[in-house]
């Protein structure tokens, strides 16, 4: 697996989900389905392999934790 390649991915993710966030709202579930999509889609693309899973779920979880604070 290309690194770069791969974490280039994650910090166009980390855009997009700010994109989506901005666009539906994080108490919206488009936005909860982007994350969900977006997540399987990067991981299909790299054949789950483990780290991109990992990646992914610290990605998603960290949006739940801002979620979070802001309830």
């Amino acid at each position: 697996m290309d690194y770069k390649v791969f974490f280039n991915d994650v910090a166009l993710w980390t855009q997009q989900a700010n994109q989506a966030a901005m666009k539906y709202g994080m108490t919206d579930s488009n936005f909860w389905l982007w994350v969900a999509d977006s997540s399987g889609s990067m991981c299909k693309k790299y054949q789950d392999n483990p780290l991109v899973i990992k990646q992914m779920i610290i990605l998603t979880e960290w949006l739940e934790e801002v979620y979070q604070k802001q309830s």
